[in-house]
């Protein structure tokens, strides 16, 4: 494959931006898997959905987290709803804007969508409770 690119304005902006939301470990994890063959699109998203859409200051990141939510929830994309539910503990987006958002996919989208989100929703947030317990014993 070719030599890696400089990293344009956008993209530094949109890797502080997706640390942000996302978290250290998720994107040093997902840069650390990174190969030649998929190293061209974690740029285009680092770029594209953070340093395009979510570095834009017309919404919060609580709002971009509860939209982003019920679209990966109405298309049924299972690890990406997991992933966004856990990156609420960053962007402000509380349970009950969670669940407000299933509910709408319920409606606009069908119950069996909104139910396997809220599904997978408990059991992100079982994880958290559980990991911030660990934390609070230490």
């Amino acid at each position: 494959m070719s030599v890696p690119a400089p990293r344009s304005a956008r993209y530094r902006e949109g890797l502080a931006v997706r640390r942000a939301v996302l978290g250290d470990a998720h994107v040093d994890h997902a840069e650390g898997v990174s190969t030649e063959f998929d190293r061209p699109f974690q740029e285009l998203i680092t770029e594209a959905a953070w340093g395009t859409v979510w570095s834009r200051p017309t919404w919060t990141k609580r709002e971009r987290s509860i939209v982003t939510l019920a679209l990966l929830a109405a298309l049924g994309h299972d690890e990406e709803v997991a992933m966004h539910v856990r990156a609420t503990a960053n962007t402000g987006a509380t349970r009950e804007d969670i669940c407000e958002a299933f509910l709408h996919v319920a409606v606009y989208a069908g119950v069996p969508a909104a139910n396997r989100a809220i599904r997978i929703a408990k059991q992100v947030f079982a994880q958290m409770d559980e990991e911030a317990g660990k934390s609070d014993v230490r």
